[in-house]
């Protein structure tokens, strides 16, 4: 790497050069060609690019780390089957950028902690282990086995296993997720917090109390069917670009897109697919039919609002609105839903939802008139506080119109990392099932815990406490993702040990605890081999669909290993002569990852011949008793009599404070996640900086301020405790009165660890009550 890339990469972002430009109507064309290019240029070189790009989400190369998206059958793949946002992640992953012992020596922790993420990502990869013990100013190599006996010598010090925290990132595969939750639930702990504790856990609570499962309904052909698509709390032109191709096939095949967001999302408008002439030379397809601009938290308003007119339409019509026979065979609780929602005011409803009547007539008719009708949706509805219940009252719609369980017709959550849903079935899970743990026990011959582990936030409120000592995370940035920021880091500071398998630098790697390590792991591109020959992992995506990954670069340094041999090696450790765990044969398992696979196959249902099916090009899809047979197993022992269920949800929406404003965290063009790719949101017309508050011009107007003015982002709570963010640039944008906008991670310090949603405990991003103060002195670059 040359100095002039070294230099470039240790800057923080300087969020003085803001520059504004209008926001863009259009998602992808040329622009996303042109960047995914660049990136890949300036981290892997042309010839590396052009290398991994090509064997992204193909049948016999590499799954793509950015998303959980679905694949399209094997002969509709294209030779280009990636987006801008998985270009990116790949050239991070796959960047020529090294971080060596020499790096840790010449830059001590200090310096590091003043670094932001995007300088740490930027490094590169990290090249071997390194440890920090009390007293360093630097991190250290270490050898393989050294690392492990740290780890042993902190868990065996603890007075009980409850006392240690396992983190999971949803990259991790289905073998390495399955070996971790086999090794923490032999140290005789469910302490698996995860990174859908944070995001879509309100999905999964009211899907699994409404039709039984937390997961996808649809397919992907199904998706392309559909006659009615209705996409809420969700950018699709960010967050998942791909799915933009098969919105554009839908509407080629005459369905209809209803917008539900605060935000008008350039993927939400139009799409210039790439990879047509029709994208590239002339104006690409709109997207949107119908475009809603809701308030923050009005959604649940609007989802009963639809079960009302629909209602009434059923009652105009004489019929032929509802599906009477699947209410009749399928269903209970529909007249308790039905008198619930049809006592609500209009007054309410728009004072809610910031949306009219009539809005809500128009597509409350598009829904009874169509055919099929999908309802899609991802953290702008998961990280409400009333997020289970509106999510329910969603499912309650689709359950009145029989659109669940037939073709083109059902629940789509959106889910982000590419992994994520797989780490669930495969056991991490801070709750498991019964039935999960007595077939684990029968396959290893052990007794697993089976009290209630700590959730993401109820890890934290522990580590507060002074109840736990010890915290690993397999992939992921804990310290940046997580709430109260601040808070967070500081009780980081006071763990024992913190343990981070990682492929790069983040914020987690230098707020650590009075010791700390740094396991270097394979990428998703890279290739893995062990005492049996070459392996490959597996994942699941957003519909349940499992399919093989094989990286093909060469590992960034000879002493990475695997995560799944990260695992198995610090288990085999760390477990040794303790009588109560599993009867698993460690090696066996990081030597050939069939055995892994084997074992999966004995305890998680739909994994039956799991190597086999993981032959067929493409995979397999997982078994979905709602979509399959309309099957509804919400009954807790799983009879055949179970129902999906009709829920009465009390209507619930943020009220704000007189001078306040109503924030929501969100993601820029130019990050997944924590990881920070660049400086710019090119869709929404922000260059040069991301401390930036999104703000309605008359919200500003009133307060008397003008674009670029420097103000502190200042959060209040009923615990009395202010959170400030300092230094923020105010832009007028096209929002609701009243709501405005910023980007997480940065703007996760205004969140308290108690402010999440009933029932999932998912920190609530999307409602933090907020206060524009000038800033009192400029902040420097």
């Amino acid at each position: 790497m040359g100095d002039d890339t070294t230099a470039r990469a240790e800057q923080n972002i300087d969020d003085s050069g803001l520059r504004v430009t209008k926001p863009r109507t259009h998602a992808t064309g040329w622009p996303a060609i042109g960047h995914s290019l660049q990136i890949g240029e300036e981290q892997m070189g042309a010839v590396r690019t052009g290398r991994t790009l090509l064997e992204i989400n193909q049948v016999h190369g590499y799954d793509c780390m950015s998303c959980a998206w679905p694949d399209p059958e094997p002969s509709r793949r294209s030779p280009a089957e990636f987006c801008e946002s998985g270009a990116k992640a790949v050239a991070e992953e796959a960047t020529k950028r090294r971080v060596t012992p020499a790096f840790f020596a010449a830059h001590p922790v200090a310096e590091l902690e003043t670094w932001d993420d995007f300088a740490l990502g930027q490094q590169g990869r990290i090249t071997e282990p390194v440890l920090l013990e009390p007293g360093d100013d630097h991190y250290r190599p270490v050898s393989w086995d050294r690392a492990f006996d740290v780890i042993k010598e902190e868990i065996d010090r603890l007075a009980s296993p409850d006392e240690a925290v396992f983190y999971t990132s949803g990259r991790t595969s289905n073998e390495a997720a399955f070996v971790y939750q086999l090794f923490v639930r032999s140290l005789g702990t469910n302490n698996l917090p995860d990174c859908s504790n944070m995001c879509h856990e309100s999905t999964t609570r009211a899907l699994t109390q409404t039709i039984g499962i937390g997961k996808a309904s649809v397919s992907i052909d199904d998706i392309e069917h559909a006659d009615l698509i209705l996409i809420a709390g969700q950018n699709p032109g960010t967050n998942a670009p791909r799915m933009l191709t098969r919105l554009e096939n839908a509407k080629k095949n005459g369905g209809r897109i209803v917008a539900v967001n605060p935000l008008r999302e350039a993927g939400l408008l139009h799409f210039d697919n790439p990879q047509s002439v029709r994208g590239l030379v002339f104006r690409g397809r709109q997207l949107a039919d119908e475009f809603l601009q809701i308030r923050l938290g009005g959604d649940q308003a609007l989802f009963q609002a639809l079960g009302k007119v629909l209602l009434e339409l059923e009652a105009e019509r004489g019929g032929g609105v509802l599906d009477q026979d699947f209410i009749a065979h399928y269903t209970e609780g529909f007249e308790g839903w039905r008198d619930q929602v049809s006592g609500l005011s209009w007054a309410e409803i728009e004072t809610a939802s910031g949306l009219t009547e009539q809005q809500i007539r128009t597509v409350a008719t598009m829904i009874a008139d169509a055919r099929s009708v999908i309802f899609a949706w991802a953290m702008g509805l998961t990280q409400q506080t009333n997020a289970v219940a509106t999510i329910r009252d969603l499912t309650s719609v689709l359950l009145a119109t029989g659109n669940v369980g037939r073709p083109g017709a059902g629940l789509l959550p959106v889910r982000g990392h590419s992994n994520v849903q797989g780490d669930r079935t495969m056991g991490i899970w801070e709750q498991m099932p019964k039935p999960f743990h007595d077939r684990l026990d029968a396959e290893f011959g052990f007794a697993s815990p089976r009290e209630k582990g700590l959730d993401t936030v109820e890890a934290l409120e522990a580590m507060h406490a002074g109840r736990v000592k010890v915290f690993m995370g397999l992939g992921g940035n804990f310290a940046k993702a997580t709430p109260d920021t601040k808070a967070t880091e500081a009780v980081m500071r006071t763990l024992d040990l913190t343990v981070h398998v990682s492929t790069k630098l983040n914020r987690s790697h230098v707020v650590h605890g009075k010791r700390a390590l740094i396991l270097p792991c394979l990428g998703r591109t890279e290739i893995d081999i062990q005492a049996s020959g070459p392996q490959r992992v597996s994942v699941e995506d957003t519909v349940s669909a499992v399919h093989g990954s094989a990286g093909e670069l060469q590992p960034a340094s000879p002493a990475l290993r695997s995560e799944v041999a990260i695992v198995c090696g610090i288990a085999e450790r760390v477990l040794a002569g303790r009588p109560n765990a599993a009867a698993a044969d460690w090696r066996a398992m990081r030597d050939d990852y069939r055995v892994i696979r084997q074992h999966i196959s004995h305890v998680v249902p739909g994994f039956e011949a799991y190597e086999e099916k993981l032959d067929v090009p493409g995979g397999f899809v997982l078994p979905h008793a709602a979509r399959d047979n309309r099957h509804f197993a919400t009954n807790t022992d799983g009879g055949k009599d179970a129902r999906a269920q009709f829920t009465v949800n009390a209507l619930e929406y943020p009220r704000i404070p007189e001078g306040r404003l109503l924030l929501q965290t969100i993601r820029s063009h130019d990050q997944f996640n924590t990881t920070i790719y660049g400086k710019d949101d090119r869709y929404r017309g922000i260059h040069g900086a991301r401390k930036v508050a999104l703000v309605n011009p008359e919200d500003l107007a009133e307060r008397g301020l003008v674009e670029g003015d420097l103000v502190d982002l200042v959060s209040e709570w009923t615990d009395g405790v202010e959170r400030r963010a300092e230094g923020w640039r105010v832009v007028p944008y096209n929002t609701p009165r009243g709501n405005a906008a910023a980007y997480y991670p940065e703007a996760n310090v205004l969140m308290p660890l108690g402010s999440t949603a009933k029932e999932s405990n998912t920190p609530v991003a999307k409602a933090i009550v907020i206060r524009l103060e000038r800033a009192a002195v400029p902040v420097p670059a």
